[in-house]
């Protein structure tokens, strides 16, 4: 069978086939998921609560607008960015009382407010950059309180002065990851003082680019406050989509006890982060869910990597696999 360790590989799904079978998923789901924007998350509490990267996909309108479309759409949760406010992603300060309408918007709406968008580049070759990045990391870090979360998902970063989301042939040097390492280090101690834990995602164009080295991060660290955001559609280097079951298996084998966060999207090539809507592209989503399941993971299963107009299938994707996967 493809991606279950066969030494023979089946032949590809067609594209065609993967779509039909997307849109019949969303189809049994539909009417589900209409009922789920009057009672979002209506589903078995051991299970993920469906939300979404509020930023990346509702990108224009107030926070209120932004927030009211994910209340239309059904989802339990939200990671929201100070973006969504009209400030910086991670601002030098916050006005008073922002944090607060955060807060009170969500509620008023039904949403929980998963966590918090504190991205910034932990291996950037300029010391001053991350010095820069730690500081306005403290920012939101005492904002996490009167916002109602206390998770903040960051980023190890990489080699790359222009882009912490790019590939550079530094990020495997010994410097790279004693650079990363310490801004993580001092990371976790500002959340210890915020009491609030910070999780990191495994990432192929990253410095800390497979579960295995997560799992070396978490154990060098050995913080409470240091935890993981797992998106399967971001760990698979060239040449492993085919033995996918065994890598999905081993990441959870790694670093399941420690996932904080979960992703939801998709991915259609090895060797780069997935930019595929869930249930869209080569993730073999049921495998993905059982492993959540297996590890006792109810929190928040976060969309990405998609526009307002995927929003609903992709909502009906998730539902009708965790239906399956409840019954």
């Amino acid at each position: 069978m493809p991606f279950g360790g066969s030494k023979e590989r089946a032949a590809p799904v067609p594209e065609t086939r993967r779509r039909r079978e997307f849109l019949a998923l969303a189809g049994v789901a539909a009417i589900g998921s209409a009922q789920a924007q009057t009672h979002p998350e209506a589903v078995d509490p051991s299970l993920p609560q469906i939300g979404i990267l509020v930023s990346t996909t509702y990108t224009s309108g107030t926070l209120e607008a932004r927030l009211d479309e994910a209340k239309a759409h059904g989802l339990a949760c939200v990671q929201m960015s100070m973006a969504c406010a009209g400030l910086p992603d991670m601002p030098d300060e916050i006005p008073t009382g922002l944090p607060e309408r955060f807060r009170r918007e969500a509620e008023a709406r039904g949403l929980k407010i998963a966590s918090l968008q504190g991205t910034f580049n932990m291996c950037h070759p300029d010391p001053e950059h991350r010095q820069t990045g730690l500081r306005r990391l403290r920012v939101l870090a005492e904002a996490c309180a009167p916002m109602g979360t206390s998770a903040i998902h960051i980023c190890t970063g990489t080699r790359d002065p222009n882009s912490m989301w790019r590939r550079h042939p530094e990020n495997t040097s010994p410097q790279a990851w004693r650079d990363m390492a310490a801004c993580i280090r001092e990371s976790t101690e500002i959340a210890r003082q915020a009491n609030v834990v910070l999780a990191f995602e495994p990432e192929v164009n990253n410095v800390v680019d497979s579960a295995r080295k997560a799992r070396r991060l978490l154990d060098e660290i050995g913080s409470p406050h240091l935890k993981v955001t797992i998106d399967p559609a971001n760990i698979f280097h060239a040449g492993d989509l085919p033995r996918m079951k065994e890598v999905l298996e081993e990441a959870f084998a790694l670093v399941g006890n420690d996932i904080l966060l979960a992703h939801a999207k998709d991915l259609d090539r090895d060797g780069d982060a997935g930019h595929k809507a869930a249930g869209e592209g080569l993730l073999d989503y049921d495998l993905y869910l059982r492993l959540l399941r297996a590890h006792r993971f109810n929190g928040p299963l976060l969309l990405h990597g998609l526009t307002r107009a995927q929003v609903p299938a992709c909502v009906a994707f998730l539902r009708a696999k965790l239906a399956r996967l409840e019954g």
